[in-house]
């Protein structure tokens, strides 16, 4: 649980932090983008592997290799000098969290045998990251307006330290043999960066530009690459005739839009807090507890609603609030009260945790028990992914004309993008999913 939350409140933390980091280190919009990308991106790709690394290495062992590499990055991000060495630690931080969560859950299968015993543990593991949520802006304001942005990964050390003394203490883990697949993982990186780099640079250099089109091409490429890999490899960590059944191929749709929107609406909100409304990293901070709470209160009645009345209306109508909470960001300018932001706000945390428990239990009622921990490792790679290019999207749409600053039309323009993307998984959700689907 320690382990989950360090990553998460490191997620939402550095996004509060990203003013100061942008002005302390000379860096424009992009570098903001590739801070937050650089991050997700890893995390994202290696998570299709990890679960197979955690299996061959040992829960304990791998969760140790983990954690000892996600303190160690954050002590290089706290001590980079420019922006390309920060994105550069960022990397390596998400590496380490795409070991530490299959491994950190792992290690509760290995505590709990006991199946009622197991889900309290499990449940008590989501809380970590929920706390984290409702932790995260509010610490990195905190660290941010005081010793500085640099403290916010200086918070790892000690956390980091923490885990593993705790970790020397816990029963030795069976390595058990899994196949690695690292033609897959490469392409999988590859494809993923490219795609990314692309986004990201086209906002900023001009969607006809050289770089653009490589970037492009290359994602293309490794993609096609994947496949082919993916289909010849004795045991591929994502198999390809999973992907032809509807109810495996929706909730990953799914996952991916509401990622796409509530992380790129973080994203884009921090930036209006601080750069049009002059808050502070505090202030801007204190503006998402609210979001975190209605979250994890949310979270628990969605799998009874889901129970009364089915997950196909659930799913839907969870998608269908965050569309129209994304809409409510466009009349938001430099003078909108700030309570009625706030109330705003209220459908897409609503939204997002309406949706996520019920697709996901319909992702897992639809493949093989075997299966299972391919799926939603699929799933969470998904929907980092979403998370990821929202951010390369909507930061590349609401940067201004010279680079540096925010444009409130581009988060508008954001915002309608997003609100038509789940307009469109609405509609797959209803018209596709099968109408009997309950918890």
């Amino acid at each position: 649980m320690l382990g989950f939350t360090v990553i998460s409140i490191d997620v939402s933390a550095v996004n509060i932090a990203l003013p100061a980091i942008g002005s302390s280190l000379h860096s424009g919009m992009t570098g903001l983008q590739w801070v937050v990308d650089a991050y997700t991106l890893m995390l994202a790709a290696l998570m299709l592997s990890a679960g197979a690394l955690s299996d061959r290495a040992g829960a304990r062992r791998a969760y140790g290799w983990g954690v000892a590499l996600f303190t160690l990055a954050s002590l290089a991000c706290a001590l980079a000098p420019g922006i390309g060495t920060l994105i550069a630690a960022r990397v390596a931080q998400g590496a380490a969290a795409a070991i530490v969560i299959p491994a950190s859950l792992a290690l509760v299968r290995q505590a709990y045998d006991e199946p009622r015993q197991r889900a309290r543990a499990v449940a008590l593991w989501t809380v970590g990251g929920s706390v984290a949520m409702a932790a995260g802006p509010v610490l990195g304001g905190l660290l941010t307006e005081g010793p500085g942005w640099r403290a916010v990964f200086l918070l790892n050390l000690p956390l980091g330290a923490v885990i593993l003394l705790l970790l020397a203490r816990t029963e030795r883990s069976v390595p058990r043999p899994a196949p690695l697949d690292l033609g897959g993982q490469a392409a999988a990186v590859l494809a993923l960066a490219g795609l990314a780099y692309a986004v990201i640079e086209g906002g900023h250099a001009g969607w006809t530009d050289s770089r653009v089109a490589v970037a492009f091409a290359v994602s293309l490429l490794a993609a096609a690459l994947f496949a082919v890999v993916e289909r010849r490899h004795p045991a591929p960590m994502v198999p390809l005739g999973m992907l032809r059944e509807r109810p495996v191929v929706l909730p990953l749709v799914f996952g991916f839009a509401v990622n796409s929107a509530f992380y790129g609406g973080i994203f884009l909100l921090g930036l209006y807090y601080q750069n049009l409304r002059g808050m502070s990293a505090i202030e801007a901070g204190l503006m998402f507890v609210p979001m975190a709470a209605i979250i994890t209160s949310t979270n628990l009645v969605s799998p009874r609603l889901a129970e009364r009345v089915g997950r196909r209306p659930v799913i839907a109508v969870g998608q269908f609030v965050m569309a129209v909470a994304m809409l409510a960001l466009i009349p938001l300018d430099a003078t909108t009260p700030i309570w009625l932001v706030l109330v705003l706000l209220v459908p897409l945390a609503i939204g997002g945790a309406l949706s996520v428990p019920a697709f996901t239990a319909q992702l897992m009622d639809s493949v093989p028990a075997e299966r299972v921990g391919t799926a939603t490792g699929l799933l969470n790679a998904l929907r980092q992914t979403g998370g990821a290019l929202a951010v390369a999207a909507f930061g590349a749409m609401a940067v201004s004309a010279d680079g540096t600053g925010f444009s409130l039309p581009g988060m508008r323009a954001a915002a309608v993008a997003e609100a038509v993307l789940l307009a469109a998984t609405v509609l797959a959700a209803w018209l596709l999913l099968p109408k009997s689907t309950r918890n």
